[in-house]
């Protein structure tokens, strides 16, 4: 776990280095007064605008955590292959908001049960997309271009079906799951679960809650901090080749969805200050493709499935993802 957390503290830190240098080249030390002003004023209306919905976020899926089962939420999945089955498996976060942190783990367990594996996968890329209080703080964010809201949760349900089929071709019958992997009776990585009982339960959601507000949290001023300053830097003439060209645009937001790891409750207000100066259809890919696939998520992948399986999914993702996106960049989005 430690070494874990080591991996994505040196990400974050050299993608931290990396900006500095191209502000250093780019401002040198003669950064101006409305330049700072403008840089604490995105960074603090994202904080802001986003923080009610972590915390209500944090809060239902900790009372899922608590009072909802794994046996509880595979009776909503079907067991047996169909096309049908991937519909509804793409479904389930509208009646069970997982937190992020829990959703691996939750799938990897179902799939140990005989889940098949494609309804796992389009299960795990699906929830954190397909979620009323991602859906609503989408909504807020995008409150004057709620198309944004229909690209996002469209084009995740979709991409999680048709990933979902994908990776189950190309898996087959072969095991999927790590054999040596680490169980625990807690599903979610919070560990908060330790704290259920009869008489701890209320004790549970608080601890819960707290732990993955702080968790969320970090990631969101880290995601916060890097958008305002490529806003500072944009509007300012820097990353032109980028914005002029709506492909290479699609590909940067996707990267920046993986490197950033933004909780999916909260990624919606990173995003919407991109827009003023990317296109549409790349803001769609970085809120499409976060949720299923970024730095903290493939190191809790390779904790639990083998790294062929992690390799058909990260290829499976990013092709979906990125054709999505350039549909939506053909239709004039």
């Amino acid at each position: 776990m430690k070494r874990k957390g080591t991996i994505g503290s040196f990400a974050l830190i050299s993608l931290i280095i990396l900006l500095g240098y191209i502000i250093y080249k780019k401002y040198g030390a003669n950064l101006n007064r409305e330049e700072i002003e403008d840089f604490a004023t995105i960074f603090t209306s994202i904080i802001l605008d986003a923080i009610p919905f972590i915390i209500l976020g944090s809060f239902i899926s900790a009372i899922i955590q608590i009072y909802v089962s794994e046996e509880t939420i595979a009776k909503f999945i079907p067991k047996e292959g169909s096309i049908l089955g991937y519909f509804e498996a793409a479904l389930i976060g509208i009646i069970f908001p997982i937190c992020e942190c829990a959703i691996i783990p939750i799938t990897r367990r179902l799939i140990k049960k005989g889940l098949p594996v494609g309804f796992g996968v389009t299960f795990m890329l699906s929830v954190p997309i397909i979620n009323p209080v991602v859906i609503m703080s989408t909504y807020y964010a995008f409150y004057d271009k709620q198309t944004m809201v229909i690209l996002r949760t469209a084009g995740g349900f979709v991409g999680a079906i048709l990933i979902g089929i994908i990776v189950s071709v190309l898996q087959g019958d072969k095991d999927c799951l790590l054999l040596d992997s680490l169980e625990s009776d807690n599903y979610c990585n919070c560990g908060c679960n330790a704290y259920i009982g009869d008489k701890n339960k209320f004790r549970a959601i608080i601890e819960h809650t707290n732990r993955e507000f702080l968790d969320i949290a970090r990631y969101l001023i880290f995601g916060a901090f890097i958008s305002s300053i490529f806003q500072v830097v944009v509007s300012h003439g820097g990353f032109t080749f980028i914005s002029e060209n709506k492909t290479l645009v699609i590909i940067f937001m996707m990267f920046l969805a993986f490197a950033l790891s933004l909780c999916s409750e909260a990624d919606a207000f990173v995003a919407r200050s991109f827009l003023t100066q990317y296109s549409f259809s790349g803001v769609a890919a970085f809120l499409i493709l976060g949720p299923m696939l970024d730095l903290k998520n493939l190191i809790m992948l390779a904790g639990g499935f083998r790294k062929t399986f992690i390799f058909k999914l990260i290829l499976s993702t990013l092709s979906i993802v990125f054709i999505i996106a350039y549909i939506f960049m053909i239709c004039g989005i």
